[in-house]
C-alpha cells in the first residue's frame, strides 16, 4: 500500500477520546528499527512449512531467501507434500538461494513410513498411491512397497502425487475394503501452485473414504511427529513454526505447545484466522516471510493503541485512535482476533468502518465490509 503523509495534529488539543474516528490516522508499512531485535534472532530454529510458505510452485514467497539467509536461527523445512525426496527438494531450495541439505527436510512421507514401521513386521508388504519417493521411504524402514492389490499388501499408504488416478485409486479401495491398515501422509484439501489452489492429498483421501467408509491413520502435520523428528536434528530451546494453513501448520504447533507465525501466501485468510477454533490459533501474523526481520511485538496478535474494535453480537466496528501511531491492514485483522479472541465472542461476519483508515484498511485485508 502506498503510505499516506501524516496529519499535523493540534498544538494543544483536548483531553482525547481514545474511541473516537480520527480521519488522520497514519496508514504505513511497519519497517523494524536498527535497535529493534527481529524475531528471528528470537529463536533458535524455524520450522518452516514449505508449499505456500517458501515457494509456491517453483517461484518462491515475496523475500524469503533474503529473509532465510539473515536470519541467525537454523532453518529446517516440514512438508506435508510426500511426492519428492529431500534430496530434490534441497535443490529446489537451493536454486531460490535458499541454504538447504536434505538434512533439513522433514516430510509426511518419512512420518508415514515410520508410523507404518511401528505397526508391521519386517518385510511386510505395503500399497503404494503415491510416487516413487514415498515408495523410497517406505523401504528403508523394511517394508515392501507394492502397486497393486494382487500383492496381497497388509497395508496402505497414500500420499500426494500429480499423477495419481482412478485405477491407484482403485487398488487401495479394494485393500482397504479388506480392512488393511490404512495410512494417509496428510489431509491437506488443497494445494498451493504459482497457478493457485489446486486439489491436494487430502482430497483423494476424500474419495477413498467415500469409496470405503473407512477412515486413515494421519502421519502428517497437525500431529507432532514431524515437529518431533525435526526438533530432534538438534539441541533446541525456543523453536518457531511457521506456515501457511490454520488447520495444519499452526494446529501443529500449538499441538506441540510451540509457538507460531501464520503467513498469509499461501492457503489461509484474514478471515480464516478470525474464525479460527482456539488449536488452529497462531500466536504471530504476517504477510510473509520478510517479517522475519522485524521485531516480534508489531508481529504478535494482541490488541493495539491505534485500533478500537467494537463487538456487538457478529458485527465488529473498527475505529482508529488519536494516539498517532502507524496502521496497516494486519495491525487491525491482529487487534480484531485479539478482541474476539480475548472476550470469546462469535466471529464477526459483517465489519463496519468507523473512519476513511479503518474502511481501506479493511478493503486490504479482504474483510466483508458494510
Amino acid at each position: 500500500m502506498t503510505p499516506a503523509q501524516p496529519q499535523p495534529w493540534p498544538a494543544s488539543p483536548p483531553p482525547p477520546d481514545t474511541h473516537a474516528p480520527i480521519e488522520g490516522a497514519r496508514r504505513c508499512d511497519v519497517t523494524p528499527q536498527a535497535h529493534q531485535t527481529p524475531i528471528s534472532d528470537e529463536h533458535d530454529v524455524l520450522l518452516l512449512d514449505l508449499d505456500g510458505t517458501v515457494y509456491r510452485g517453483k517461484q518462491p514467497t515475496p523475500g524469503a531467501a533474503e529473509a532465510l539467509l539473515r536470519a541467525a536461527a537454523r532453518a529446517i523445512f516440514l512438508t506435508n507434500n510426500a511426492s519428492r525426496r529431500p534430496s530434490d527438494v534441497a535443490i529446489q531450495l537451493q536454486s531460490m538461494g535458499v541454504a538447504a541439505t536434505a538434512r533439513d527436510i522433514v516430510t509426511s512421507a518419512q512420518s508415514a513410513a515410520l508410523l507404518l514401521a511401528s505397526q508391521l513386521a519386517p518385510e511386510d508388504r505395503v500399497l503404494i498411491v503415491g510416487t516413487d519417493a514415498l515408495a523410497e521411504e517406505v523401504s528403508k524402514v523394511g517394508l515392501r512397497p507394492v502397486r497393486h492389490y494382487a500383492d496381497a499388501p497388509v497395508a496402505v499408504v497414500q500420499g500426494h502425487s500429480p499423477t495419481t488416478g482412478w485405477q491407484d485409486l482403485a487398488e487401495a479401495a479394494l485393500a482397504i475394503r479388506d480392512g488393511t491398515l490404512w495410512v494417509a501422509t496428510n489431509l491437506d484439501v488443497t494445494f498451493p501452485t504459482d497457478r493457485g489452489l489446486v486439489p491436494g492429498n487430502g482430497s483423494m483421501v476424500a474419495a477413498l473414504r467415500a469409496a470405503t467408509e473407512a477412515q486413515p491413520q494421519v502421519a502428517g502435520k497437525p500431529g507432532s511427529a514431524m515437529i518431533e523428528a525435526a526438533t530432534a536434528r538438534g539441541t533446541f530451546c525456543a523453536p518457531l513454526v511457521i506456515g501457511d494453513r490454520l488447520d495444519t501448520d499452526i494446529a501443529g504447533a500449538n499441538t506441540a505447545g510451540l509457538q507460531s507465525m501464520l503467513v498469509l501466501t499461501g492457503v489461509s485468510t484474514p478471515l480464516d484466522v478470525l474464525h479460527a477454533p482456539p488449536a488452529a490459533r497462531p500466536t504471530y501474523l504476517a504477510h510473509n516471510l520478510q517479517a522475519l526481520t522485524m521485531p516480534s511485538a508489531s508481529l504478535r496478535i494482541a490488541s493495539d493503541p491505534a485500533w478500537h474494535i467494537d463487538l456487538d453480537h457478529d458485527t465488529a466496528t473498527i475505529s482508529t485512535t488519536d494516539h498517532g501511531l502507524c496502521v496497516d491492514e494486519l495491525s487491525m485483522v491482529r487487534a480484531i482476533a485479539a478482541a474476539v479472541w480475548q472476550h470469546h465472542s462469535a466471529p464477526p461476519r459483517r465489519f463496519v468502518a468507523a473512519d476513511t483508515t479503518a474502511r481501506a484498511a479493511l478493503q486490504d485485508a479482504g474483510l466483508p465490509s458494510g
